[in-house]
């Protein structure tokens, strides 16, 4: 099976929304290991409404957390501590099962254990999205450098937002990795909103 595991360079990013175009795009099984916050409308929930195929499972996280913090503190905040043994890659009949992360790779799912050793545990490659602000070429670049020293693929990188060349070019540059796709600012995310971008995934 392949697995993809979707991060960012930081939260709300729009790995949700990246994580749902390659659902669809791939005809993928979706997971979210870890939720924090958002019980009423979780991550889950948005790409199952994102999606228009229905093929694609949908699998439960292993841990849903009540408040909106890193995994570790809202863990703590409900007196357990998150056990990466129990974080169990879910059986799936798909032949690609795309995985979104919490947030950057170096958000603490315990006190030793981090995003990125998510990663390594479950031997994926890694769509990394990016967002300009002021500081993301240095929180790409960190990103990537993180990644690299452990030897993780990176299948390639997708902007969100309005495009700003000079930023995308020293990241693209810098790192060799190409360029999965540009996701502007839409007036609408739904699903007509992520046909529109599918074409751009069905490569990789």
């Amino acid at each position: 099976m392949r697995k993809i595991f979707v991060t960012g360079i930081g939260t709300d990013i729009g790995k949700t929304v990246v994580s749902a175009i390659l659902v669809e795009a791939l005809k993928a099984d979706y997971w979210k290991p870890v939720q924090a916050g958002s019980l009423d409308s979780t991550d889950s929930d948005v790409v199952k409404g994102l999606v228009s195929i229905t093929i694609s499972v949908v699998h439960p996280e292993a841990y849903r957390l009540k408040e909106s913090k890193s995994p570790h503190a809202a863990a703590a905040s409900e007196k357990i501590t998150i056990d990466p043994e129990k974080i169990i890659l879910p059986a799936s009949s798909n032949k690609t099962l795309v995985i979104e992360g919490a947030g950057g790779v170096m958000v603490p799912l315990n006190e030793k254990y981090f995003v990125i050793d998510l990663i390594r545990k479950f031997d994926a490659e890694v769509v990394l999205v990016v967002q300009n602000y002021l500081g993301s070429i240095n929180h790409s670049l960190l990103t990537i450098d993180a990644l690299k020293s452990r030897n993780i693929k990176i299948t390639g990188l997708v902007f969100n937002g309005p495009s700003t060349p000079a930023s995308e070019e020293i990241i693209m540059k810098y790192s060799g990795l190409q360029c999965i796709s540009r996701i502007m600012k839409e007036e609408k995310v739904d699903k007509n909103m992520i046909l529109k971008y599918v074409t751009d995934f069905e490569k990789i």
